[in-house]
């Protein structure tokens, strides 16, 4: 039996903490915690957790023989899903508030919602696929399909920039996780 703190049961409590405290904040103070934050920290979660995603192979090649990179190494599909869970919070937050998928026609001419609704496109195969019984049954392709998460973290930054009221924050986010690919690349072809 696994020690509770490496127990994938764990990671999984942990990853769900902010998710309880976004709820709990919303169920017991909805007036000073009302649509707006719970949109913003729900994508929030969903942009951090998938720079922690992406940053794990850099971080493995980086660190090969700590047993925390290996560990980070096991799990990164588990954070990818624990990203794409915040993403779907945040995507069920903005559906909740407009009352249904109906309302989407007129508002995908806003490239902010036309990027979220891509990226969220992308995102829902990489979710789907992200277990043993999909790695065994789509072998290789399995890899190819799992690269859509850079043109979809195009996507996800790219709609935080266009949707926030001062982009500052974003654009910093979205310059991090330039630097992680750019030295993931970098550390690739050493």
């Amino acid at each position: 039996m696994k020690p509770i703190p490496s127990s994938r049961l764990f990671l999984w409590f942990v990853l769900a903490l902010p998710a309880l405290a976004l709820g709990g904040q919303w169920a017991f103070t909805p007036e000073a915690y009302g649509y707006g934050h719970a949109i913003a920290d729900s994508g929030d979660w969903a942009a951090w957790l998938l720079m922690v995603t992406l940053a794990v192979t850099p971080v493995r090649l980086l660190f090969r023989k700590r047993r925390w990179a290996q560990w980070l190494m096991r799990h990164r599909r588990d954070l990818g899903v624990a990203s794409f869970a915040y993403a779907a919070i945040h995507t069920g937050v903005y559906i909740w508030k407009k009352g249904a998928l109906a309302w989407s026609g007129g508002e995908l001419g806003q490239d902010f919602i036309l990027a979220g609704w891509l990226a969220f496109a992308l995102f829902v195969p990489l979710a789907v696929t992200s277990n043993d019984a999909s790695m065994r049954a789509l072998k290789r392709s399995w890899k190819t399909l799992h690269r859509l998460v850079y043109p979809a973290a195009l996507l996800t930054f790219l709609h935080w920039i266009w949707s926030a009221f001062d982009p500052t924050t974003a654009w910093i986010h979205a310059g991090i996780l330039a630097a992680i690919e750019g030295l993931k690349i970098w550390l690739q072809r050493r």
